[in-house]
């Protein structure tokens, strides 16, 4: 059997069935376009390798561990785990701010939809901003009903409060203060859970 013209699923197989060589033969085929991807967006060699490497040894470990079950989707998995990566780097880069527990408590107004209100629109802000928007949805999901609703019809559906109202046939103070308890519920949440956000 030559390794170099198997699919990707027979290869991870034969990986995880002891043929070291099968990962040889998928790193060698993928290599160049991860990398490619991370330099994109890190331009810089030296940290693009160092998160290239990472991105491989987490590759390594899922299968090894036969964690790996998105069969025929390899290398999209691959550039998920490196986009990840190159997300982790840019919050923990000097040039970001951490919007956490400090923060928070020094601001007691603060709304953390603000975080999403990027200026900048490189690709690493924009990388940044999505994944914040999937932070923020996942912590607005542990909201009670009411407040939940309110949320999405403003922040995620661009709702004004007036239309909101009328849709949820309540007042406009009433929604007004469903808002205000979800924005307290969620700095407690995020203080509760230690959840750091970053911006720019």
């Amino acid at each position: 059997m030559k390794l170099a013209k198997c699919e990707d699923r027979i290869l991870i197989k034969s990986y995880q069935s002891g043929n070291e060589q099968s990962f040889e033969v998928l790193l060698r085929k993928h290599q160049d376009r991860v990398f490619a991807y991370i330099n994109k967006l890190i331009k810089d060699n030296d940290v693009s390798n160092d998160i290239f490497q990472d991105t491989f040894i987490k590759v390594i470990t899922t299968l090894k561990r036969g964690k790996y079950n998105e069969e025929g989707k390899f290398l999209p998995w691959v550039m998920r785990i490196a986009h990840n990566l190159v997300i982790d780097y840019f919050r923990k880069s000097s040039k970001m701010k951490i919007v956490g527990r400090n923060s928070l408590n020094n601001n007691q107004d603060f709304d953390i939809f603000s975080v999403l209100e990027l200026k900048e629109s490189s690709i690493e802000d924009e990388m940044i901003k999505k994944q914040i928007l999937r932070d923020v949805k996942n912590l607005v999901e542990l909201l009670p009903d009411e407040q939940r609703d309110i949320v999405d019809l403003r922040h995620f559906k661009g709702m004004s409060f007036k239309d909101i109202a009328d849709k949820k046939d309540i007042s406009i103070n009433t929604a007004l203060g469903r808002m205000r308890y979800a924005l307290i519920n969620l700095r407690k949440i995020i203080e509760d859970k230690g959840v750091a956000l970053t911006a720019v």
